[in-house]
């Protein structure tokens, strides 16, 4: 099924493009994804304020997301590996929605939670937090999906050659989401209340939902695509991809976690996605600790800062191209893009210091971080569907996807405490360059490993 570099060039100038029209529902799928998880975070410093939470308490809050994303990425993978793309996309979008929505009645929720706690004699929690943390791990569950079932839609749609690319594309949906966010959100609360900026983000998701159902199917049953295009999705499939994965036995997770492939995309999840997750989450109370500003008052720096990430997602899955198309080979390709990313993130130990000069220096020099980090999920990603057969796909990714969500979850409550201590000191700025300093580093440790656990590519041929 193989073909050379030179004759996928030109089956691909000469077939269709409804790929990238799955493509760009992936990538319209993952910018709802975040837009949905990034109002709690714009909204912090003022239901900070309205509920009296602590830097603990904020940390609690999202760390419940993370710790039940964790767990439901690794159920997810089997889930769409199981149902499919489609419905599983379906299933994964109405329950986030759900969730999303959920966190503006969040009082409602906490007061019915400490009831029943009441009655089975156990502590009451302040209905606030439980309410909130009830809420995120509804949205949790729902968008563990979204990953999973984006990258399994990659693998389907297209050839190894060209996902790294897809998944950049797609994959800047997050940037875009994080841009839309702090435009949208501080204006809707401030007009109508917070409890509808959830509500109104939340239920954008349904309307995806009808689009997904009218235009998408598996390749094979694809009306809208060509013969051509088909051949061309499939030009470089190994013999055990040609098999239909609805004819193949689902591996177990313990035989999955015998490859060294899937402990090489395990590690480098559960060393990088924490930083994502700290940017995400705690970029507004950053700028509002250390700079006083307001929600209105962030959109800008925020916007302008994930602007750049959207840069860096789709720069970086283009750059593997770049060195396959210099003669390397997909798997050296994809590596040696993935350390030339890796070092861009050093750029953020200088956030801090350069801080005192006015917010605008960490504004940019974590923006390049995080477009660092966007870059190199793109790849690693990829990584998966360049090494496992597409029935397992699901099942890798869900599996990384869970030590992501684990490390999210330590870094976060590392977070948490850290700013709590140093700021009863007097010094949070501490506690910010300690942050600063391990997102720094994250990804050349990251790399490291995975290169010492796949040193060169195999594929996984018998599954």
């Amino acid at each position: 099924m193989s073909r050379s570099p030179e004759k996928t060039a030109e089956l691909a100038s000469t077939v269709g493009k409804y790929r990238w029209t799955i493509c760009a529902l992936l990538f319209f799928a993952t910018t709802i994804n975040y837009l949905d998880r990034q109002v709690l975070s714009l909204l912090a410093p003022l239901l900070t304020k309205e509920f009296g939470w602590s830097n603990t308490d904020y940390a609690n809050i999202t760390a419940t997301f993370q710790f039940v994303y964790a767990i439901s990425m690794l159920f997810a993978g089997r889930v769409i590996d199981r149902l499919g793309t489609k419905r599983a996309f379906v299933l994964a979008i109405v329950v986030w929605s759900i969730g999303a929505i959920a966190h503006a009645y969040a009082i409602g929720i906490g007061t019915a939670v400490n009831n029943v706690f009441t009655t089975l004699g156990l502590a009451a929690v302040p209905v606030s937090i439980i309410g909130f943390m009830v809420g995120r791990a509804v949205l949790a569950i729902g968008e563990a999906g979204n990953f999973p079932a984006a990258i399994k839609a990659t693998a389907e749609y297209f050839p190894k050659r060209e996902r790294s690319f897809a998944t950049g594309i797609f994959n800047s949906g997050a940037n875009v989401g994080a841009i839309l966010a702090p435009l949208t959100v501080p204006l809707i609360a401030e007009y109508w209340g917070w409890q509808a900026a959830f509500i109104a983000v939340g239920a954008v998701g349904f309307l995806w939902m009808g689009i997904w159902l009218w235009l998408y199917d598996t390749p094979e049953r694809q009306k809208r695509l060509s013969p051509g295009e088909l051949a061309y999705i499939n030009s470089d499939s190994t013999p055990v991809e040609a098999v239909p994965a609805s004819t193949k036995p689902k591996a177990s997770w313990f035989k999955l976690l015998g490859y060294r492939q899937t402990w090489a995309f395990t590690f480098g999840k559960f060393m990088t996605d924490g930083v994502w997750w700290f940017f995400l989450f705690w970029l507004p109370k950053y700028m509002s600790s250390q700079y006083g500003l307001t929600g209105p008052e962030m959109v800008v720096p925020l916007a302008v800062l994930y602007s750049m990430t959207m840069v860096g997602s789709i720069g970086g899955g283009w750059l593997p191209t770049w060195f396959i198309d210099r003669g390397a080979s997909i798997y050296q390709g994809r590596m040696r893009a993935m350390l030339t990313i890796a070092l861009f993130p050093l750029v953020v130990l200088a956030a801090q210091p350069l801080g005192a000069l006015g917010y605008w220096f960490p504004v940019i020099l974590i923006g390049i971080g995080a477009s660092a980090h966007q870059a190199w999920s793109a790849n690693l990603f990829t990584t998966v569907s360049d090494m496992f057969p597409k029935h397992s796909v699901g099942s890798v990714v869900g599996i990384g996807g869970m030590a992501g969500g684990l490390g999210g979850v330590l870094l976060t409550k590392l977070g948490g405490w850290l700013f709590d201590y140093y700021g009863a000191l007097g010094h949070l700025e501490t506690g910010y360059m300690i942050m600063f300093s391990i997102c720094a580093l994250a990804y050349l440790v990251a790399w490291g490993v995975m290169k010492a656990l796949v040193p060169a590519h195999r594929e996984i041929t018998d599954l």
